[in-house]
């Protein structure tokens, strides 16, 4: 039972998760008071979108993930809101709308490699909201979505910058093996491609991390 309250990220601890916590809380309601100035409530327009709440999971909860970095979040939301409104212009049905939206999302989001789970909201959003999104059609995209994923960015760029966090996320150098290495770059392509299967983490950041296990394995090896 206890099980479901331990940590489901690798290398996550207390300390980190309060941090993310508090730099969520305080870009959020910095993004709402930079956003504030704007002239969107007389157009019938959130002041800040509800997908951001999601971004702000990643970009403060896992910073490191390829869907976190500051491309993913700014080009994944505001690209997905032109595929909603495209969507909501083309299809009459709102059911074949949504469906469309939220697919070609992320097929563009995974072309131009700025995949982010939030831009699916934000294409939902794009089809479903109010009168005032949809009046607004293409340019609620613009304000407020990017305004709002560009503010939360910056925001979380400084904020990562004080508490020594790498944002945008740039993958520590590979440890000089003691001997020579028994992993090679081909044999992780290899065994990716055996898996199937698609990982939150970055290919150079699993290289280091093999790494970093093969060297801590050798050195306890040395110490028996």
């Amino acid at each position: 039972m206890l099980n479901i309250f331990k940590p489901i990220l690798a290398g996550a601890t207390l300390p980190d998760r309060l941090i993310a916590s508090l730099g969520a809380a305080i870009a959020i309601a910095l993004t709402i008071v930079v956003c504030a100035g704007l002239p969107l409530s007389a157009m019938d327009l959130p002041i800040i979108v509800a997908p951001l709440g999601a971004s702000a999971v990643l970009v403060f909860a896992v910073p490191s993930s390829p869907l976190a970095q500051p491309w993913a979040v700014v080009g994944g939301n505001t690209i997905s809101t032109l595929i909603g409104v495209w969507a909501f212009n083309l299809f009459p049905d709102i059911t074949l709308a949504a469906g469309v939206a939220v697919g070609g999302a992320i097929l563009v989001m995974s072309l131009l490699r700025c995949l982010h789970p939030p831009g699916g909201a934000a294409a939902l959003t794009a089809v479903i909201g109010s009168q005032g999104i949809h009046a607004a059609g293409y340019s609620f995209a613009f304000a407020p979505v990017a305004i709002n994923s560009i503010a939360l960015v910056s925001i979380a760029m400084f904020f990562h910058r004080m508490t020594t966090h790498s944002y945008p996320h740039v993958p520590a150098l590979t440890p000089e093996p003691r001997v020579p290495r028994a992993f090679h770059s081909s044999d992780i392509d290899a065994a990716l491609e055996d898996m199937h299967e698609s990982f939150d983490i970055s290919r150079e950041d699993i290289e280091v991390l093999l790494a970093h296990v093969e060297r801590h394995a050798l050195m306890k090896s040395q110490r028996r």
